[in-house]
């Protein structure tokens, strides 16, 4: 083994213990940019895969991906300047209109997106937005908790991908429809808190089309060795700009031709955000 090789597996064990600290202990923590190789995303892919791995060996199901980083409003929000992806478990599906605890996350904010499910495999290098459509059994409108384990959200780019791409809980609108004959570039999305408007949209926003953003997350995923299955989700990126949430709010947003999705928060104290909170 190289000294290079032995450097980056030390960096992903340290990067992934002290994830899966923050999330143990409920505190985030540091970045972990500075345990892994100078922009080195593989190995920032690799810590998101043994987290993953660890979750279904204690019980967990993969249930699908989620594509972020998608929308330019969201990268300038976070400083980053290309998409990525993470991976759903069904430990964090929550039920359309459900009471969500607060305590299942650590920073949360919220946006609102389009979610794919296939029907079929998309296992190749190159996909199409055509292929996307012939393999998707149907889209929904859904929101997407964002959650990072990096205290006050000081990322990079190797921070959020193997914080699994800043992924928290998602939910899924109840009303699906066929994307044949969908023109998903030019749906309009709408989010509220309570009765203000907190967020707007477009599919265009996500990478052009979230067709586009979907046949990325297809070839990307292949080069990774982990193809998109049937029966999988997919989040394909935010159509407007995150929001934060405070306990007790609560979010409904609505995309033109899918329909309504909701979401509520429990009353809780909110954990401390920053390293020295922490202590």
């Amino acid at each position: 083994m190289s000294p290079h090789s032995s450097t980056r597996d030390l960096g992903t064990a340290e990067a992934l213990r002290q994830l899966t600290e923050a999330r143990a202990r409920r505190r985030p923590g540091s970045p972990v940019r500075d345990l892994l190789p100078a922009d080195d995303i593989d190995a920032a892919y690799a810590v998101q895969a043994a987290w993953v791995q660890a979750g279904t060996a204690a019980g967990a199901r993969v249930v699908g991906r989620k594509i972020g980083l998608t929308n330019p409003a969201v990268r300038a929000q976070l400083g980053v300047d290309q998409p990525d992806f993470g991976v759903l478990l069904d430990t964090m599906q929550s039920a359309d209109g459900a009471l969500i605890d607060v305590a299942r996350t650590l920073q949360p904010r919220i946006e609102a997106e389009i979610a794919f499910v296939l029907a079929r495999d998309l296992p190749a290098a190159t996909v199409t937005e055509a292929e996307v459509v012939a393999a998707t059994a149907y889209v929904v409108a859904a929101l997407e908790i964002v959650d990072s384990r990096i205290a006050d959200w000081d990322i990079d780019i190797v921070d959020t991908v193997a914080d699994n791409a800043s992924s928290g809980l998602f939910v899924l609108g109840a009303q699906r429809r066929e994307p044949d004959g969908l023109d998903l570039a030019d749906c309009t999305m709408t989010m509220w808190r309570g009765q203000q408007v907190v967020s707007r949209g477009t599919g265009a926003a996500c990478l052009g089309n979230p067709l586009s953003a979907v046949a990325w997350l297809a070839g990307t995923a292949h080069r990774y060795g982990r193809p998109l299955r049937a029966g999988e989700i997919v989040l394909s990126g935010a159509l407007g700009p995150m929001v934060p949430v405070v306990p007790g709010d609560g979010f409904r947003a609505e995309i033109s031709g899918l329909g309504e999705v909701s979401a509520t928060f429990t009353q809780a104290p909110q954990y401390p955000t920053s390293q020295g909170d922490a202590e």
